[in-house]
């Protein structure tokens, strides 16, 4: 049964295809997730707080991406909904709490985008995007000296949650924007065989602190080589899981149509295999 104290809204649900204007529909998009806060709406969404939620934006973005590299537009279309009722959920559970509100949002990112571009707002001349995105460092870095008196590091606001070649990469990346960066590819490999004798010798010490601390080091030189040819180490590693996946499966079939145990065979007739699948799915 609807409620008369929201006739209105249930008006504009109604009619909602009929809607136009972004602004309009925005608007309604507030109305309803205050509605599912109220005392009448929705005891779920009434009991959740910023750090019950908090997992949902990590969550609705990798779902996002998912659909972009998928090519999937229609489902980036919905995924993208999902993000932007992450943003309306957490703004209206802030205008409970009297922290904030989501015009105070808005405000915020208006102001930030054009402080973040005087090239474009305050005519600031440039001449490359790469120039660009050196004053975009240079203008977080003041803000951030005005937010904290004692750490206005670079780093400072690079999410630890990401994944951790994204982590890296976005440290190496801010790095660079201030010129501590190799000159070219061929510097980091060299810096890449080097890391791999380091590991190499805590390998024969066998102690697991100075192993994991060499390893971590070549995966960073890692990233930091595919940074500079323009690959995102991310996405690379991705495809070759599902490289690995398919090539594994295939082999896992491969040797039931034989008749054979997979599991129970050597390592030698697994290799062989292996070859089998890689020749088979070399187009794949």
């Amino acid at each position: 049964m609807q409620n008369k104290n929201h006739s209105d809204l249930y008006d504009s649900i109604s009619r909602i295809d009929e809607i136009s204007g972004s602004g309009e529909l925005f608007e309604v998009l507030i109305r309803v997730m205050s509605v599912l806060r109220s005392d009448t709406g929705c005891m779920w969404d009434r009991e959740q707080t910023h750090d019950t939620i908090k997992r949902n934006i990590v969550e609705e973005a990798y779902e996002a991406v998912d659909s972009i590299e998928g090519r999937d537009f229609l489902g980036l279309k919905e995924e993208l909904g999902d993000i932007l009722l992450q943003v309306v959920f957490h703004s209206q559970i802030a205008v409970d709490n009297n922290e904030f509100n989501l015009n105070d949002v808005l405000k915020t990112i208006i102001s930030k985008l054009v402080r973040r571009h005087p090239h474009v707002f305050a005519g600031k001349p440039v001449s490359s995007s790469r120039e660009v995105l050196e004053n975009w460092e240079d203008i977080k870095k003041e803000e951030r000296k005005n937010k904290l008196s004692d750490n206005f590091s670079i780093f400072t606001n690079i999410p630890k949650l990401l994944p951790a070649l994204h982590y890296a990469y976005e440290i190496q990346t801010r790095a660079a924007r201030y010129g501590f960066d190799w000159e070219n590819p061929a510097g980091v490999i060299g810096k890449i065989k080097e890391e791999i004798a380091e590991l190499e010798k805590e390998l024969e010490k066998r102690e697991k602190s100075g192993i994991s601390d060499e390893a971590g080091d070549l995966l960073f030189s890692i990233v930091n080589l595919t940074r500079h040819i323009n690959i995102d180490s991310e996405q690379a590693l991705k495809g070759t899981c599902k490289k690995f996946i398919k090539r594994f499966d295939f082999m896992e079939k491969y040797a039931a149509d034989k008749g054979l145990d997979f599991k129970n065979l050597t390592i030698e007739e697994k290799d062989k295999v292996w070859e089998i699948a890689k020749e088979q799915l070399r187009d794949n």
